[in-house]
């Protein structure tokens, strides 16, 4: 992440308190975040949560827009910019979710972060064994941050289903149509 002066970053106590009050109650959360925004408009993290908990709460608009202001002020902000693709490409603009980590190619080979884009990407491709392979390989990666692991599992379980499918119906199952159905599951959260 690009260095911000100190005085446009949120203090650490008082951002670790509105994560807190964001398990507590998303709604409480985001009121807290706004709050922070006011006094610090430039600090990035709040602008991803901010994203973030919008995009819990199913207001993708409003989520694209505070992600893209995250990634706007800290362009590498890795894991704000690949959950701004990832938001992207649940929303059916794979081109854009392509461009947006574009960037995460420059990550080091085994950055998870970069490893979900390729896997991602292979199956915006229809490439679906190369996708699922890539994607099992970024969570075996990733150890920071597990729900990113919870999201590529539902969707390696949703290709490995439509692979199934298509072998049994011998009729080509795309991308898209994997990506809406696992979108519309409610239990998936950016």
């Amino acid at each position: 992440m690009t260095q911000q002066p100190s005085s446009d970053i949120c203090p650490e106590p008082q951002l670790l308190a509105a994560v807190e009050t964001v398990r507590r109650d998303e709604t409480q959360g985001l009121t807290q975040i706004d709050h922070l925004l006011n006094a610090y408009p430039m600090d990035p993290r709040l602008q991803f949560l901010r994203g973030s908990i919008l995009a819990g709460l199913k207001r993708y608009e409003e989520a694209h827009a505070a992600m893209a202001r995250a990634v706007a002020i800290a362009p590498l902000f890795a894991v704000a910019r690949f959950q701004l693709g990832f938001l992207e490409l649940s929303s059916g603009q794979a081109s854009a979710a392509l461009a947006t980590w574009a960037p995460l190619q420059d990550l080091p080979p085994e950055d998870p972060l970069r490893v979900f884009a390729i896997g991602l990407g292979h199956l915006i491709r229809d490439e679906f064994g190369p996708a699922i392979e890539t994607l099992r390989a970024g969570i075996a990666l990733n150890t920071q941050n597990l729900p990113i692991n919870h999201d590529m599992q539902l969707i390696i379980d949703k290709a490995l289903e439509a692979v199934a499918a298509q072998d049994a119906q011998s009729e080509p199952i795309s991308s898209a149509h994997l990506l809406l159905q696992q979108y519309t599951s409610p239990s998936t959260k950016h």
